[in-house]
């Protein structure tokens, strides 16, 4: 079927246009975008509103529509834009909450604010009221460091990062105060200069007595793991979301069974190499299989290569020359590598490997962590057939999902890859490497399972280190940086979870799609590319023609137990 044409009016004219589903996204995503870009104020109450009549007019909109005439395509577009409204609002109203339990923490808030939203007006105000309210940003924020240290504020830990996030925030809303006034307005330099200064030093101060009281970060800056755990309603509405029909408890009961499967090819894999069932021995042997010093990057690359030539010479997906051809490599900074303690990729790969500088423990644990047989398992899961090539698609087709952004979909596929080559038997031949791919298949497991723990409220982030510590065999600043990664507020609370269940689901789909011989296998992966972002379950209506409806809900249960 077509793509069905909406009109609506769109002024007081009532003058008409035709809008797509896929301009429609496009234009939701863009406004978005526009609304947060002139509200930049993260705690403003009006960007709030603001951001909740949007969403709340465009859900009205969408349910306008006549869903059944939509064609297949349009109705998926339909119904992951409804998740994306519904979600985002749920968030901006959790993020709200939030904020109403920490603002004791910057009582000046509403001063920036003010200030912050009169500059993206351009509403004229006298020199001498704003140094009166600069100078007032002071006088409460040196009042509120000292109840800090005092103890006369209390917070959550996790409530107390967060608010430091938000000082930081607001300091630098003050700071464009003046580059956008200082030397056009002589009158600004000689009243505000000096307040704003001194505004400035003193949210930086308090910020730290938030950081060293409050949080509990040492003054020789040691870092601490800490996050916000969501409680489990608030992961309903995400699994609902992204379409996945289990509960967070069914969801740990199936990363323990995996778990136990690993363990089995562990075993398996370690009496070959001379260790008994001691399958730890064998992951300590298989860690000390580093290249030295100066050899990572070219290594990487020739990692990369057989990745790319293997799915080629077995014609299981089509890699463009452009993808395969103009990525670029980079080496990871002693500081990316407390979050991203491995490779990463995308339109490029960044490398991690130890630094000169690096104390001589943490070096060693940084090399045992990127040893040869670890990488093998990786490089083509960051690039070709992995994120290098999602990223040359996803900006070619379909490019309006990427505003359904999922890491089900992004980190599920690249995954994906490593289940299939292993299944195929002809990949990770050597024990070596088996233990490699292993470690990371259970390592993955342990994710769904630290990450659903911690946001059940159940474990704190060191209970999370130490189950990849000791239940993986991670070294422990690897633990540190994928558990530091998971909370720090970049990522969404499901994405760890993500990676394994994503590729459970391509998996569980390619079985379904290649038994009716609807497609070969270069067609099955080359259609998922082609089509764009999407929650896996979408991508199995549109494969096996499953009917849907404006208030659909995930049912699919992919997940078969383990042999």
């Amino acid at each position: 079927m077509d793509a069905v044409w909406v009109t609506y009016p769109t002024t007081a004219m009532s003058d008409e246009y035709q809008e797509s589903m896929p301009d429609r996204v496009r234009r939701v995503g863009l406004d978005i975008e526009e609304i947060e870009r002139y509200y930049r104020v993260s705690v403003s109450p009006q960007r709030h509103q603001r951001l909740r009549q949007f969403l709340s007019n465009e859900l009205d909109s969408l349910f306008g529509l006549d869903f059944h005439q939509l064609s297949k395509q349009d109705q998926v577009d339909f119904l992951q834009l409804r998740n994306y409204l519904q979600r985002t609002t749920q968030q901006l109203q959790a993020e709200r909450e939030l904020n109403s339990q920490i603002e004791h923490i910057f009582p000046f808030s509403d001063i920036i604010v003010e200030l912050s939203q009169a500059r993206e007006a351009v509403k004229p105000l006298e020199s001498s009221y704003l140094a009166d309210q600069v100078n007032a940003v002071t006088k409460l924020a040196e009042r509120a460091r000292e109840d800090v240290i005092a103890g006369k504020i209390k917070s959550t830990k996790t409530g107390a990062f967060k608010a430091s996030k938000v000082i930081a925030e607001l300091r630098s809303h003050l700071e464009e105060l003046k580059h956008f006034y200082s030397s056009y307005d002589p009158s600004f330099d000689w009243w505000v200069a000096t307040p704003l200064k001194q505004a400035v030093n003193a949210l930086q101060d308090h910020k730290a007595a938030v950081e060293r009281h409050l949080v509990g970060i040492g003054p020789d800056g040691q870092d601490e793991i800490i996050g916000q755990p969501i409680g489990r309603e608030a992961l309903l509405v995400e699994l609902e979301a992204e379409m996945i029909a289990y509960s967070p408890e069914e969801l740990l009961d199936l990363a323990h069974d995996i778990f136990q499967w690993c363990e089995v090819q562990m075993k398996k894999a370690s009496n070959e190499l001379g260790f008994g069932d001691n399958w730890k021995r064998a992951l300590d042997y298989v860690k000390t299989q580093f290249v030295p010093p100066g050899e990572q990057p070219a290594f990487a690359k020739s990692l990369a290569l057989e990745g790319a030539a293997f799915v080629k010479k077995h014609d299981l997906v089509t890699v463009p020359r452009i993808a395969d051809e103009t990525y670029r490599a980079n080496m990871m900074s002693a500081e990316m590598q407390k979050v991203a303690p491995f490779f990463l990729g995308g339109s490029g790969i960044l490398i991690a490997y130890p630094l000169a500088g690096m104390e001589h423990d943490l070096k060693k644990m940084v090399l045992r962590g990127n040893n040869r047989h670890f990488s093998r398992a990786t490089v083509f899961h960051e690039l070709v057939p992995g994120h290098r090539l999602q990223h040359y698609y996803t900006a070619r087709y379909n490019s309006h999902r990427n505003l359904f952004s999922t890491p089900f979909w992004m980190e599920g596929w690249a995954l994906y890859w490593e289940m299939l080559l292993w299944n195929r038997g002809d990949f990770f031949v050597a024990p070596e490497d088996r233990v490699g791919t292993m470690f990371w298949r259970m390592h993955r497991c342990a994710r769904i399972i630290f990450s659903l723990k911690f946001h059940l409220g159940a474990w704190t982030p060191r209970q999370c280190v130490d189950l990849l510590v000791d239940g993986v065999g991670h070294e422990r600043s690897t633990a540190e940086g994928e558990v530091r990664r998971s909370f720090a507020g970049d990522y969404p609370p499901l994405y760890q979870a993500g990676y394994l269940l994503g590729a459970l689901q391509f998996d569980r789909l390619r079985d379904e799609v290649l038994r009716e011989k609807r497609f070969s296998e270069k067609q099955f992966h080359d259609s998922i590319m082609r089509g764009g972002i999407m929650t896996v379950e979408m991508i199995r209506a549109v494969f096996l023609g499953l009917p849907l409806s404006p208030d659909y809900k995930p049912q699919w249960r992919f997940y078969k137990k383990q042999a």
